[in-house]
């Protein structure tokens, strides 16, 4: 289905990499996502703490009512905190999925508190996202999902522990078609001494 992580540079993968939001309806195999949760957890970690956990979700039943949840949730705090902005009128449609129709949620946990954790978890993320970009698959983050994702009855459908966080949700799957890379700025250096 994918091709071996070793075949890209790093350099390759790292500016090669983009969000994918558009997927095939292919299920990602448990030999693929064993291979780029093995990447996740070679990550940096402060104190050698791996704080990170998994949870992984296939059920497309599952995601549909997490992105009907999720979507209810930025509507309501967007319409609190902008009530005369628009941008996030997305999240209102019908027929939006928060998932972009993937067929995979890796959600990043951690049940460790602090900022240490929290920042072992994203990168992780960003090692599972170049393995996986590596291996022709598309991922993206969906901040959008972790509020849904950490209330407590949803933890509880899911089988998330209630003291653990979920800190980064990431679809992965088959890209429909060919996402380029966005543009980026030039490093913005404040000192340098």
């Amino acid at each position: 289905m994918t091709e071996s992580i070793d075949t890209m540079t790093v350099r390759d993968a790292i500016y090669g990499r983009c969000s994918v939001r558009a997927y095939a309806p292919e299920q990602i195999d448990h030999l693929t996502l064993s291979t780029v949760l093995a990447a996740a957890v070679r990550a940096p970690t402060a104190m050698h703490g791996e704080p990170w956990q998994f949870v992984i979700i296939q059920d497309a039943d599952v995601l549909k009512r997490l992105s009907d949840r999720a979507k209810e949730l930025i509507s309501a705090d967007a319409a609190r905190l902008h009530p005369h902005r628009g941008g996030l009128d997305i999240f209102s449609q019908t027929g939006f999925n928060v998932f972009y129709d993937a067929r995979t949620l890796v959600i990043i946990c951690t049940k460790i508190a602090g900022h240490f954790a929290l920042a072992d978890c994203w990168l992780a993320a960003q090692n599972l996202m170049l393995a996986a970009h590596a291996m022709g698959l598309g991922t993206c983050v969906i901040g959008s999902a972790a509020l849904a994702l950490n209330l407590p009855d949803v933890k509880l459908e899911l089988g998330i522990p209630p003291e653990t966080t979920a800190v980064a949700p990431i679809i992965v799957g088959k890209p429909r078609s060919q996402t380029l890379p966005s543009a980026r700025n030039e490093p913005i250096i404040v000192a340098w001494r």
